[in-house]
């Protein structure tokens, strides 16, 4: 892949996603430049983790603009990683694991093992990469499908709700290894139903509600002062509908 263009800033300009007659996804629009965490919060059906299938390729929209500023749609999907939230694993060791998708990239083989040494001891995994991943526990389920993901070198990586399933230390460990992750100037785009997650982690907020994006704003300013009755409502712990 080409290191000269840049992917970044994100446009997206009145995006639409429509399943028959409904619209799951309705006239979004924001920019994502090189910056961040980016939060993206609402409650249960807002759109959030279908806003990150579209962002990231994996479903084409039915209406509106997904465009990244530079590189040929070949090098941008390369650019890009995503971890969900349930980790998609083989059932190979960890290590097979990472060198698997280093080959599915066609990652020179003694690069492959550098890169997957390298993530797995900065993920705190490289003492079990001979273990069978089916095996590991959920927290260390989540490091390797992020220490995969931060193998292949992405610039931009979207998380669909990476700690859902965690209990409090695993998540602080998860937690961690995206402050690391940013700081090697991987633009993170995260899904998270935590706001203590959010204030944590993320420098800005994309609030949906609806399929509708209802604010786009810097993490302290949406909790201390929402524009919208509905995010003050969702930061409450109101019931949206």
């Amino acid at each position: 892949m080409s290191e000269s263009f840049e992917l970044l800033p994100l446009t997206v300009e009145s995006l639409g996603f429509a399943v028959g007659k409904k619209r799951l996804i309705d006239n979004v629009s924001f920019k994502l430049h090189p910056s961040g965490p980016t939060c993206v919060v609402g409650p249960n059906g807002a759109g959030k983790s279908l806003l990150l299938r579209l962002c990231h390729g994996l479903l084409t929209p039915t209406s509106g603009v997904i465009r990244w500023a530079g590189g040929e749609v070949d090098e941008q999907r390369r650019a890009q990683a995503m971890v969900f939230q349930r980790p998609i694993l083989l059932r190979r060791s960890v290590r097979a694991n990472m060198e698997h998708a280093l080959s599915v990239r066609r990652v020179p083989k003694p690069e492959r093992q550098e890169r997957t040494q390298w993530a797995l001891e900065r993920t705190g995994l490289w003492d079990i990469a001979e273990r069978d991943a089916k095996v590991l526990s959920g927290g260390e389920q989540q490091r390797l499908a992020l220490a995969r993901a931060w193998a292949l070198k992405p610039r931009v990586l979207f998380l669909d709700e990476p700690t859902a399933h965690l209990d409090p230390a695993a998540a602080a460990s998860v937690e961690q290894i995206i402050r690391e992750m940013d700081e090697d100037q991987i633009r993170i785009v995260m899904v998270s139903h935590d706001l203590g997650q959010v204030r944590r982690v993320g420098v800005d907020v994309l609030f949906m509600h609806n399929g509708q994006l209802v604010e786009h704003t810097p993490t302290d300013r949406f909790f201390d002062a929402p524009s919208s009755d509905l995010a003050r409502a969702f930061i409450q712990g109101e019931l949206l509908w």
